[in-house]
């Protein structure tokens, strides 16, 4: 479970990487939705699913399956506000699928790049390119369009959805400018996260009033086999999806792993419909959803398109410094 050595990762962990995070996000979705609907306290949920994260790494590192490295207090406080911004992120998330169906969820997802250009623009960042631009334009576009057409519009859950897209904007930007996760493999990087959010959760729920009435629900709900195994694959599912997703953007790129998230977010979305009390379809809420994903694709291809260009120039610029 060790990624230290990932810079030189084969083409064929790179491929795995990948594909194994899609599939692990698309499934994710649909788990914690299946969770939510019959377990309504998402915040109590999320705490679960990082306890489990950080015993899971924990007992892997005592018992030599992981070579992990023991928690550096330097570390963990250049990762606190790091990890607290993505905890925020996924329970803001989990909390907006109690009122939002799956494909506006992931329609108000994609805005992310939105924002991120937002931040960079106030940053003084410098402009994007106009492919950018325009996909992201085109997203929320589709984002506004489909909102409109919603029949099952719920002002609570689309407030947390676009919370959520906040503070994912807030760690990507964070990570970025600080670099904080640098030399630190896939594994690490969850116990971090995992391990600081857990006083920051738990004094949450217990503030929020969430426990101890989420704890009796729990106990209540316990009697059901068919609920226990949602809730211990959703346990379970949170692990894989993390471990893919930092896995996916070590051993590829967060770019990678931002198209990657698009394209299963193609999948969610049809799945949507039909999956989990699917959605009451209308004209503007289908075409809205459409442009949203096409958006989502082109924005994609652009970054990828600029990616290319920089590596291109990289390496014109360097075999004119050898003439």
């Amino acid at each position: 479970m060790d990624n230290r050595g990932d810079a030189d990762a084969t083409p064929f962990l790179s491929l795995f990487a990948a594909f194994s995070y899609g599939i692990a996000s698309m499934a994710m979705v649909f788990i914690n939705k299946a969770v939510i609907m019959q377990y309504v306290h998402s915040m109590t949920l999320l705490t679960l699913q990082q306890l489990a994260t950080t015993l899971l790494i924990h007992l892997g590192r005592v018992t030599g399956y992981t070579k992990a490295r023991p928690v550096n207090l330097e570390t963990a406080k250049k990762l606190l506000l790091v990890s607290l911004f993505y905890n925020a992120n996924v329970a803001f998330a989990l909390a907006s699928l109690k009122g939002v169906n799956i494909p506006m969820y992931i329609a108000i997802k994609r805005l992310t790049p939105l924002a991120v250009l937002l931040a960079g623009f106030f940053r003084g960042k410098g402009t994007p390119t106009t492919q950018v631009t325009l996909s992201v334009l085109l997203i929320a576009a589709g984002c506004l369009i489909a909102a409109i057409g919603d029949f099952s519009f719920d002002l609570y859950g689309y407030s947390m959805a676009f919370t959520s897209v906040f503070f994912q904007t807030m760690y990507l930007v964070l990570v970025e400018r600080s670099g904080a996760e640098d030399g630190l493999s896939s594994v690490e990087i969850m116990f971090y996260n995992s391990f600081l959010s857990l006083p920051v959760l738990l004094f949450l729920i217990i503030a929020t009033g969430e426990f101890p009435n989420s704890l009796s629900l729990l106990i209540a709900k316990s009697n059901s086999l068919s609920f226990l195994m949602l809730l211990v694959l959703s346990l379970i599912m949170g692990i894989v999806l993390n471990f893919t997703m930092f896995l996916c953007t070590i051993v590829n790129s967060a770019l990678t792993t931002t198209i990657v998230g698009v394209l299963k977010g193609v999948g969610s979305t049809t799945l949507g419909f039909f999956l989990l009390g699917g959605v009451q379809v209308h004209a503007l809420n289908v075409t809205g959803l459409m442009i949203n994903t096409a958006g989502g694709v082109w924005y994609s291809y652009a970054k990828y398109q600029q990616k290319k260009s920089k590596q291109l120039k990289m390496m014109t610029d360097l075999e004119a410094h050898k003439k």
